[in-house]
């Protein structure tokens, strides 16, 4: 059995690789590789780093690191460990829907997890579940406690456990504060509650749920104690979560109506907009994967308050928490943002194989969801069938390369990607127009990288940038600090403006970011 599992693990892998390598690496992936880059040469509290306001620390980083250990700095590192995130996602969910059950009902409760996670449409499913770290990877250490409570014995260690794993997550991403934390400590509170006020226990008969709610409250302020150590140290710095408070019921309903389609869409059967071919009804032959995963969650959430079922529970309010949460946010504001509910997927998943696999059976319906399986698998096979996709601005650091052109300025999507697809040989580092001149980027940067006693650079690359994917263009801004080029190349659509001179030493501001990190 542990053969077949390995089996089944390697042969996920291989498919979640190579859906990963059709989308193109950009700059945000490549701003993780560097961080792990830099971390692995020593830097491991990454000073001078501005983050984004996930800093991936504990989880996608070290991942990241282990890959670019066996692999070295290059593009295919983005796709290499999207893949084994959702690999891992996949698996967990597996092995929480099988649960306690053995036989006949195990293999059922897998495949409906397994079938479900089978989800991700090319380009924005894709994008969402397996490309640049995300929230996706944020569910793999909560499933990973849950597996921990669902397989251990009441006793001593087990909370200890429990705390210490969302406490490492809460430093990668707070979103496990509302997927993993407060789910624990509610289902806790009311087992206690009930126990105490229902059935008349002693209060002392329930230390081991007493033990868990405090254990997931100490493990989520040791996370955010240690970022604050963190930045005290000089490590990385990273801003609070933008997001606000919905304001009005108009933009409530339209929220409504995006972590809808976000649902189909991670589900695999975002239709909406499709001209009706035969790729558009293997999409719709999702529709299956999301009506389980919704009615597995439904029936859970029914029979919460009576349930007994310690992770059950927990998944209903993971996936309860991350909707509310979203809709009542300014986060749900375009269909791109779904990444911020993709947890939903593998807990409604595990759900829905851990609640229907004993109700699906009773009603003999185990061949229409084998053949619906066998057409999630045909229409997996003719995604993986697709090319891979070049890295974004592989172009511009070929020709950048070939001339010589080795540190140099642009944009944030123009930066990033093209110093980790030319193994750190060709490197831009990402400005901003600012007051009418140029000034360093505080987003997934190094403020080393400003440094002019350390680092020279001497081009700027001006871009009109590619859809979903804003450009860098500010010419004036680029001529106002630094003066006229010495000479300027068109490339496709690039333009490459080359100075005699070091840049950093005329970027106001410059020193004062080195300095202030």
């Amino acid at each position: 059995m542990t053969a077949v599992w390995v089996l089944g693990v390697i042969a996920v892998f291989a498919v979640n690789l190579r859906l990963a390598r059709t989308r193109a690496v950009n700059s945000d992936g490549a701003s993780n590789a560097l961080q792990a880059w830099d971390m692995l040469h020593g830097n491991l509290l990454l000073h001078g780093w501005a983050l984004s306001d996930v800093s991936f620390y504990t989880t996608e980083l070290p991942q990241y690191m282990l890959v670019e250990m066996l692999r070295g700095l290059n593009a295919d590192v983005v796709p290499v460990a999207a893949a084994m995130t959702y690999t891992l996602a996949t698996l967990l969910a597996a092995l929480l829907a099988k649960g306690d059950a053995t036989g006949r009902q195990a293999l059922t409760r897998v495949l409906i997890a397994v079938g479900i996670m089978l989800a991700p449409q090319l380009a924005s499913g894709v994008n969402i579940l397996i490309s640049s770290p995300d929230h996706i990877g944020t569910s793999v250490p909560v499933m990973l406690t849950w597996l921990v409570l669902d397989h251990s014995r009441r006793r001593w260690y087990v909370p200890v456990i429990a705390g210490a794993l969302l406490g490492w997550a809460v430093v990668a991403d707070m979103l496990v504060l509302y997927i993993g934390v407060l789910p624990l400590v509610l289902v806790c509170a009311i087992s206690v509650g009930r126990a105490v006020a229902a059935e008349r226990k002693p209060l002392a008969s329930q230390w081991y749920e007493l033990a868990l709610g405090t254990a997931a409250l100490a493990g989520a302020a040791a996370g955010v104690l240690a970022l604050h150590v963190i930045g005290a140290r000089g490590g990385f710095y990273m801003p609070a979560p933008a997001a606000q408070t919905v304001q009005g019921g108009a933009m409530f309903l339209r929220n409504l109506g995006i972590a809808g389609q976000g649902l189909l869409l991670l589900g695999g059967a975002d239709f909406l907009g499709l001209r009706l071919t035969a790729s558009t009804a293997v999409t719709m032959l999702h529709l299956a994967g999301v009506f389980l995963a919704a009615w597995g969650t439904g029936l859970a959430a029914r029979r919460f308050l009576r349930d007994r079922d310690l992770v059950a529970q927990l998944l209903v309010l993971g996936v309860a928490l991350n909707l509310a949460v979203y809709v009542l946010s300014s986060k749900a504001n375009v269909i791109t943002q779904t990444r911020e509910i993709a947890p939903v997927l593998p807990f409604s998943a595990a759900l829905a194989g851990r609640v229907l696999a004993g109700r699906l059976q009773a009603a003999r319906l185990a061949p229409l969801l084998l053949a619906v399986l066998l057409g999630y698998l045909a229409g997996l096979a003719w995604e993986i069938s697709q090319p891979p996709a070049a890295a974004q601005n592989q172009q511009l650091a070929r020709w950048l390369a070939a001339r010589h052109l080795r540190t140099g300025l642009s944009g944030y999507w123009e930066s990033n990607v093209v110093t980790l697809t030319s193994g750190d040989r060709v490197r831009i580092r990402a400005v901003a127009s600012s007051g009418g001149h140029l000034a360093p980027s505080l987003r997934e940067s190094d403020a080393q990288w400003y440094d002019a006693a350390r680092n020279t650079a001497d081009f700027v690359v001006l871009f009109p940038g590619v859809a979903g994917y804003p450009g860098f263009t500010p010419e004036q801004a680029a001529l106002a600090t630094f003066g006229p080029p010495a000479r300027t190349y068109h490339v496709g659509g690039y333009t490459i403006l080359v100075w005699d001179k070091n840049l950093l030493r005329d970027i106001p501001g410059a020193q004062r970011v080195v300095t202030s990190r």
